[in-house]
């Protein structure tokens, strides 16, 4: 689930819990709304975590490449010269 979902998650639950007066048999509206409610913080609490771990910026060495050491310079070795 990400941010998005936690998000509606938690905007059902408020409106069911503060914005409704339903009765219905056998269903605690009120309870329903305040554990949607629930799980969507902790879905943006876990979202929060994972997506500031995947943030880390890890710091690398840089790579140097040598220079060839069979450079020759004398017109024989680009293969044109015999």
């Amino acid at each position: 689930m990400g941010l998005g979902g936690c998000i509606i998650l938690i905007a059902v639950g408020a409106i069911l819990t503060f914005a409704t007066d339903w009765h219905m048999t056998g269903v605690n509206v009120t309870v329903v709304g305040l554990i949607l409610m629930a799980v969507g913080l902790i879905g943006v609490a876990t979202f929060s975590g994972i997506a500031r771990r995947r943030r880390v910026v890890v710091p690398t060495t840089p790579v140097v490449e040598e220079e060839s050491r069979h450079h020759h310079v004398d017109g024989y070795s680009d293969g044109y010269g015999v």
